[in-house]
């Protein structure tokens, strides 16, 4: 454990567990019409049928989307995980508890890439880069916050306050950890809403660091269902 602030602009997606394939649509499809014959799909090509997947997605037949599992270890800003944890249906979350571990001092800070100023108004706005006195505003603003918050919360720690009541002071730029268990149909419409995509039928104007997650998300699902992933940017974008 450090007690030296570090500050990340990045986030952390791995996919450490998964049974997901193109295939499980295609059994879980076919067993309306041919009973327990539609075992024999499951050791098939799902080349073959590629088809038949492009038409469930395009039809929004989605329950066929759901016989699959994939689990993500996610370490992002609290900010991040908040907005994350209103996708409910679909999604297991385990994350880190304040309560019963000592929090580390990793917090965000966004990088050159990330755009600092909204114009415009709801529904209409934009971001632009900000000009370099803003950035620099941001970066010493927030380290010297985030440094000042975590003194605090080490100093109530070393009084003998409960980790869960010294949490308080800690802001939602900290990192936390957690585990995100989710199946491609509800994952279909976390991407909907938190990318930003040309491709997508019904424009979505997510907060940027929840796009990053979001972008890693997406990529470890289109290689392991690749002709899922491919219908489901053939038809908008939008979850069966």
């Amino acid at each position: 454990m450090t007690e030296t602030p570090l500050f990340r602009s990045d986030v952390t997606v791995e996919l450490v567990k998964h049974s997901a394939a193109d295939t499980d649509v295609l059994w879980a499809a076919r067993v309306s019409t041919a009973g327990e014959q539609s075992l024999e799909e499951i050791d098939k090509d799902a080349e073959r049928s590629k088809g038949l997947i492009n038409y469930l997605m395009r039809d929004r037949h989605g329950s066929p989307f759901e016989h699959n599992s994939m689990t993500f270890f996610i370490s992002a800003p609290i900010f991040v995980f908040r907005e994350f944890h209103r996708h409910r249906v679909g999604f297991s979350y385990n994350e880190e508890s304040g309560r019963y571990r000592e929090l580390q001092p990793v917090f965000y800070i966004p990088d050159e890439q990330r755009d600092l100023v909204q114009q415009g108004r709801p529904g209409k706005y934009e971001f632009v880069p900000g000009t370099p006195g803003q950035r620099k505003t941001v970066c010493e603003e927030m380290e010297a916050a985030y440094r000042q918050a975590y003194e605090a919360y080490r100093r109530m720690l070393e009084a003998g306050v409960a980790r869960e009541v010294a949490r308080a002071v800690l802001p939602v730029g900290l990192f936390s950890s957690m585990y995100a268990t989710c199946n491609a149909r509800s994952l279909m419409h976390f991407l909907g809403l938190r990318t930003r995509h040309e491709l997508a039928r019904v424009p979505s104007f997510p907060q940027r660091e929840i796009e990053m997650v979001g972008e890693r998300m997406e990529a470890e699902w289109a290689r392991l269902m690749p002709l899922t992933h491919a219908a489901f940017n053939a038809n908008g974008r939008v979850a069966p």
